[in-house]
């Protein structure tokens, strides 16, 4: 096996993956590429300049911005969406069909995914395998038995300062410019707390699309029993209520993030490319709480 490719997302687990895969199949081997959303925090390019030198091997990038995008933006307003029933849109448009194509595109022994030693991670990659078997995925965090807290020690017993976002408090590393639209209400809520610009831009852009669209697009979706009960008297399509960052004068029924109990920042998968696929299971418990459509 001589073409070997390894999704390097930003993440400690995918960066720790992408290391093992140097050790496993040469160094010689492997391809490390990274999928730029260009909205990642400016420290995790810092953390990319690291890794590149402890390593001793380049992380290539690659993006889907050849002309109908200039960013993230656009292509929440493109498609008058944030949210899907199959993922996040700016993750399927950025990086899946990124990824996507680049598979089509080039000769491939094995593709190296970082998820890690964790019940879920693991059914997900066994989903990966069975319904996906055309990218020949290969999980080196699940043959060596590491979990996050692992990768962490690795690259910082390596001298490699992880990235900022978890030193913050976050537990992933996604689209920090604007905030990671798959977060949940912990993470938005924490935002709102450190980053209050950051949440004022996404809560603007939420009534933009809710403006354009002429019905509520969110990243969030209220699950309570009264938001059940409420969209059932209201006979809407959806099963639950939109949740707004911020409260939008059309829909003065609709709660915010900010009504909610506090909630601590929950774990979410790595955003690398394979958003929304055909898991065994159910999602995480952050993935419930986002608006997936009617």
């Amino acid at each position: 096996m001589n073409k070997i490719i390894c999704w390097w997302s930003g993440g400690v687990t995918s960066a720790v993956a992408c290391a093992l895969a140097l050790d496993i199949f040469g160094k010689e081997n492997c391809t490390v590429i990274m999928i730029d959303t260009r909205n990642e925090d400016s420290d995790t390019y810092r953390f990319k300049a690291d890794w590149e030198k402890a390593y001793g091997k380049p992380v290539h990038i690659i993006d889907n911005f050849s002309g109908e995008y200039e960013s993230i933006e656009d292509v929440w307003r493109k498609y008058n969406s944030l949210n899907t029933a199959n993922g996040a849109i700016c993750s399927s448009e950025l990086k899946r069909t990124t990824r996507e194509k680049w598979q089509k595109e080039n000769e491939y022994d094995a593709q190296v995914f970082g998820f890690e030693m964790d019940t879920k991670e693991f059914k997900r990659a066994l989903s990966m395998k069975l319904n996906h078997s055309e990218s020949k995925p290969v999980f080196p965090l699940l043959m060596a038995g590491y979990d996050k807290k692992d990768c962490i020690k690795i690259l910082q017993d390596k001298g490699i300062e992880v990235p900022r976002m978890y030193k913050l408090g976050f537990k992933n590393n996604n689209c920090f410019q604007t905030g990671c639209i798959q977060g949940g209400i912990g993470y938005f809520q924490k935002l709102h707390k450190d980053f209050p610009e950051k949440y004022d831009a996404m809560a603007a852009m939420e009534h933009e699309l809710t403006n354009s669209k002429g019905e509520p697009v969110t990243c969030l979706k209220d699950q309570g029993k009264e938001s059940i009960a409420k969209a059932k008297e209201l006979g809407l399509k959806r099963k639950y209520m939109p949740l707004f960052l911020k409260s939008h004068p059309d829909y003065p029924h609709c709660n915010t993030v900010l009504d909610k109990p506090a909630r601590e920042v929950k774990p979410l998968m790595d955003c690398n490319g394979f958003c929304g696929v055909d898991d065994l299971i159910g999602r995480r418990e952050t993935e419930g709480e986002i608006n997936n459509g009617k």
